[in-house]
């Protein structure tokens, strides 16, 4: 009886567990689910605050009434420079939703926007550098006033510039690599038969370098034994000596934990007071880890729901195909055959099919708005106005002129915003956004998978669209078999007409660029340009790897009419603008200000490589080295020059993004070619590459990247015609300088401790540039030093003498380089801008009025 007592105690209490695993289970499945809500409603809240202050800018850059010029120029910079940096924290907010919402449709909605936004904060900084006539701009005022820090002026750089083409980036770098390695493995192999060594030879190095080691130690371990014997050979202390050396070795271990104790203390004091990091948050705490994990979960999801969302797309589309494709054609072709039969009854005659560029049969039921109808209208008042008599049309014209010479006197008056590409775009997605998604109830949508619904309406009208263009290829056979039939006594009017038609869209037609290499596929195209050193592999580095500080006086300097020499993150955000989000979107790099070749200009040693390989990286773009010393003795002749770049620039094209790099483009423009590098040809590719940039047009992302670090010898004209954006690059200033020395001792292994005088080191390192410090730090942190750095820490002193190895960036260099800059199209604006002031400054008040009276 007892042991079946236990046994249902037994079972009774396992239920009891099973219950309670039950209910636990059940509880972090409730927790989970929570988590994701409230996540899920953190993302769509901050995509809701986006809009709300993008709608409150577009009331201020559109508003009811048009603005009146601004005449003064800082009023105008300050009012500029405070809608780029609102915009700035819209891009912020609007990439973090984009990357983590996890609503197939909802993402597509984001995104549409964001890519506008993206548009017009590179415009509004065009309109800064045409204003202020400088590629850098300081907004402290602006940030102290909208409560920001330096850090809210960074420029984010979106995950789906990668995390949307990973799998295509993966396949270029894996194909490089197999050809590198291809490549590798031939030219080792060569080496080595030619290089062969005979055994004999190779056992006599060895012998000699074995028998020079045991010597050494031998002689090594002979002066520590004299040593000892010397210490054994000693006399005998005695007790008088015991005692002095026994109070001496308390003396030093009480000293010892002494200063111990007391830098404990000094420790937690400046812990307490806020001065120092306690070394418990140096390590990310378990919150970090959880939120960390929770935004790898959510991209996990986001993805699993992008995937189901293009599977239903296919499905769906079928389904529609099959369901209403046949009914879509019939009633098209319907109403077709009714405008047909309309435009005779109305003219006598069938019209002519719009053409499949035009838009086909699109133009036809297209509805149009009361701004469209008003630019017809307008357009019919000018072809009719053609009509009338020349005395007319010459007043007219005299009074047009005279118009355009008030207008110009107006705008020369007062300062203008440029017109927008991106303001429409963001217009009409903030309406799609207040009338469809902010009223939306999503309250049965707990997992955030898409709508069947929407999704329909969406295929349905890529099915129209589809459907159209094969009912208007039937449709214009019928109304041609309509014409031949009922006005075969006008059709020779209409041929002649399509035939003038014609003949004027063909002679508006270019000529299409000559295809050198249309017989040859991408593959072996990309082989060879890998082969011959032209197509290369991005080094990997990010664009916050290039560190730096912020310039803190920029704004208080030039308040007091003095130019400040850019700081490196000033550098970065610039590349960052103009060549990683324009390479990165599609839909920016179309409509932004198109900008096709950019010069890094800067002296030894500042970051220039690490920029262009920073760039290849944070866009997934291809590497193509054109440098003169790469291109030297490879493709010779006019054709081989026209034959390398034409592939270069065909591949290019093909795997957009990609930047073309010049290194030393100095010496494509050459003022006299050094007497050593005449052999070298290094100006071949002066007269041929500004062809091929002019080719470049809006659709291709491909950039032109040059670098220099002696632009003084080479001509400024053709230069600047090449590269239309230029970026002087600076040797880094003291606070980057500190944070330099502090992250690339830690990148080595090193530790900054308080041994470690950063700020005396940041001093004394003026004029050197990041390269000659990373130079210095491989130097002295070895992997013995590493080691070594419990018992012996880092110190100041060690870096002094290997940095006085190297020639610093002397400050009669650095002022060549600005007078260089000021010689630019942009200095030179710049320049007049400042000399203009001071000419003005003594005009005015009291002068003034003695300068009239005289």
């Amino acid at each position: 009886m007892a042991s079946r007592c236990d046994v249902r105690a037994n079972r009774s209490q396992a239920n009891v567990w099973k219950k309670e695993d039950l209910l636990f289970s059940l509880e972090a499945k409730t927790c989970h689910k929570a988590h994701e809500y409230f996540q899920n409603m953190t993302y769509n809240q901050m995509w809701t605050d986006a809009m709300a202050e993008l709608s409150h800018l577009l009331t201020e850059e559109i508003p009811a009434e048009p603005l009146h010029p601004e005449r003064d120029r800082v009023v105008f910079f300050q009012r500029v420079a405070m809608l780029y940096v609102r915009y700035l924290q819209i891009f912020r907010q609007l990439e973090t939703a984009y990357d983590l919402i996890v609503h197939p449709q909802k993402r597509r909605a984001v995104r549409l926007v964001l890519d506008a936004v993206m548009g017009r904060v590179l415009e509004l900084k065009n309109e800064m550098v045409e204003k202020e006539f400088s590629e850098y701009h300081y907004m402290d005022d602006v940030i102290f006033d909208l409560k920001l820090t330096p850090a809210d002026l960074e420029i984010p750089i979106p995950h789906f510039f990668l995390n949307e083409r990973s799998e295509e980036v993966q396949e270029r770098k894996t194909m490089l690599a197999d050809i590198l390695k291809m490549v590798d493995i031939s030219e080792s192999s060569e080496i080595l038969l030619s290089n062969a060594m005979k055994p004999e030879e190779a056992t006599k190095i060895i012998q000699v370098a074995e028998r020079a080691r045991q010597g050494r130690l031998r002689a090594k371990l002979n002066e520590r034994s004299i040593q000892w014997n010397k210490m054994y050979r000693a006399k005998e202390l005695g007790t008088e000596v015991t005692e002095m050396a026994a109070t001496c070795i308390q003396k030093m271990w009480r000293g010892y934990i002494q200063r111990k104790r007391t830098k404990i203390a000094q420790e937690e004091e400046m812990i307490f007071l806020g001065m120092t990091m306690d070394p418990k948050y140096l390590a990310p705490s378990p919150a970090e880890v959880t939120a960390d994990a929770a935004v790898v979960a959510t991209r996990l999801k986001r993805d699993a729901h992008e995937d189901l969302f293009q599977k239903s797309a296919v499905t769906i589309t079928k389904e529609l195909r099959e369901m209403e494709g046949r009914d879509m054609s019939e009633t098209k072709k319907e109403q077709i055959r009714q405008w047909f039969f309309e435009c005779r009854n109305r003219t006598g005659v069938f019209p002519d099919y719009p053409d499949e560029e035009d838009g086909g049969s699109g133009l036809i039921f297209v509805e149009k708005d009361p701004q469209q109808l008003m630019e017809e209208i307008t357009a019919k008042e000018a072809e009719d106005a053609k009509s009338k008599p020349k005395e007319k049309e010459d007043k007219k014209a005299k009074g047009k002129k005279n118009k355009k010479n008030d207008e110009k006197k107006e705008e020369e008056a007062g300062l203008t915003m440029l017109p927008s590409a991106f303001l429409s775009d963001l217009e009409v997605e903030q309406k799609t956004f207040r009338d469809f998604w902010q009223t939306r109830n999503e309250s049965a949508n707990f997992n955030q998978r898409h709508d069947v619904e929407l999704l329909k309406e969406e295929m349905r009208k890529g099915l129209e669209a589809e459907i159209r263009v094969k009912v208007d290829e039937e449709m214009r056979q019928e109304l041609a078999e309509w014409k031949l039939s009922i006005d075969n006594d006008k059709g020779s009017k209409t041929k002649a007409n399509a035939k003038k038609k014609k003949g004027s869209k063909s002679g508006k037609k270019k000529k299409k660029e000559k295809d050198l290499t249309a017989d040859r596929t991408l593959e072996s195209l990309c082989k060879e340009l890998v082969e011959q050193g032209l197509l290369k592999q991005a080094n990997n580095v990010r664009m916050q790897d290039y560190l730096g500080d912020y310039n803190y006086l920029g704004t208080t300097l030039r308040q007091n009419d003095i130019e400040p020499m850019p700081s490196l993150p000033d550098v970065r955000q610039v590349l960052t603008l103009h060549a990683v989000l324009t390479l990165g979107s599609q839909a920016v790099h179309e409509k932004a200000p198109l900008i096709k070749a950019i010069l890094l200009a800067g002296p030894v040693g500042v970051g220039k490589k690490m920029l262009v390989h920073a760039v290849c990286q944070e866009t997934g773009a291809n590497l193509f080295d054109l440098s003169p010393l790469n291109t030297a003795g490879k493709y010779p002749g006019k054709s081989g020059l026209a034959m390398m770049l034409h592939m270069v620039f065909k591949v290019a094209r093909l795997l957009q993004p990609s930047v073309i790099w010049i290194e030393d483009t100095e010496k494509m423009f050459y003022k006299k070619v050094p007497k050593e590098e005449k052999e070298l040809d290094p100006k071949r590719l002066k007269k041929d590459l500004p062809k091929c940039l002019k080719l470049i047009k809006g659709e291709d992302r491909v950039l032109i990247i040059g670098t220099t670090k002696d632009p003084l010898s080479a001509d400024i004209k053709p230069l600047c015609k090449m590269y239309s954006k230029i970026i002087l690059i600076p040797r880094p200033d003291y606070g980057s300088r500190y944070i330099l020395w502090k992250q690339l001792i830690r990148h080595h292994g090193g530790e900054a401790t308080e041994a470690l005088d950063l700020s005396s080191l940041a001093k004394v390192s003026d004029g050197y540039t990041p390269g000659h410090m990373v130079k210095v730090i491989q130097s002295v942190i070895t992997k013995r030093r590493v080691l070594q750095q419990d018992k012996r820490p880092i110190t100041a002193h060690e870096f002094v003498a290997p940095l006085a190895k190297f020639d610093p960036v002397f400050q009669e260099e650095e002022e060549a380089l600005k007078n260089w800059y000021g010689k630019t199209p942009l200095g030179k604006k710049r320049i007049k801008a400042a000399t203009g002031k001071e000419d003005e400054a003594p005009a005015k008040g009291k002068n003034a009025k003695k300068k009239g009276k005289k």
